[in-house]
């Protein structure tokens, strides 16, 4: 799986979404201009030690990464799109791009891919959700259709045991 973050603002929530994508082995990819430098305090504290094991590649425009992953199957998360996110069957190596947090992802864009467009229902007139909870939301219903490969389905206390 790969999350593709357009022009991110928030650096806590670019270090929250990394810290996902190293529990759940997706790659991330953050197109420029970035909000922030990728030395933050903010990204490294929200990442924990985490972001070391970050699989991440940055972007100059939306261009180059496009150049960069020719016939990727992308799928944009709006809340302007005409299908629900759990209604899409998800690839076990699409990309799923989100916004920036002030504005989402610019119309011009949508408008060329208006049939890859997801959204995540939500009541009454609220703008948006984070944008960290939009990335697991949709993160880990394509992780579930595709049986979460690769993933831990077992906890283990660390002082009792199970029954």
């Amino acid at each position: 799986m790969n999350i593709v973050l357009l022009e991110p603002e928030m650096p806590a929530n670019t270090g929250n979404i990394g810290r996902t994508c190293v529990a759940t082995g997706t790659k991330l990819h953050l197109i420029q201009p970035l909000g922030f430098k990728l030395s933050d305090k903010l990204i490294k504290r929200a990442g924990l030690d985490y972001w070391d094991k970050l699989d991440v590649t940055v972007y100059t425009d939306y261009e180059d990464f496009l150049e960069k992953n020719p016939g990727a199957k992308i799928y944009m998360a709006t809340t302007k799109g005409l299908h629900v996110y759990s209604d899409v069957k998800y690839e076990p190596d699409c990309y799923i791009m989100f916004g920036k947090e002030s504005a989402g992802i610019p119309e011009e864009i949508l408008l060329e891919n208006q049939e890859n467009c997801v959204r995540i229902p939500m009541w009454g007139d609220i703008r948006s959700l984070n944008l960290s909870n939009s990335v697991s939301i949709i993160l880990y219903e394509a992780l579930r259709q595709n049986g979460f490969e690769n993933m831990t389905m077992e906890g283990e206390l660390h002082r009792l045991h199970w029954k």
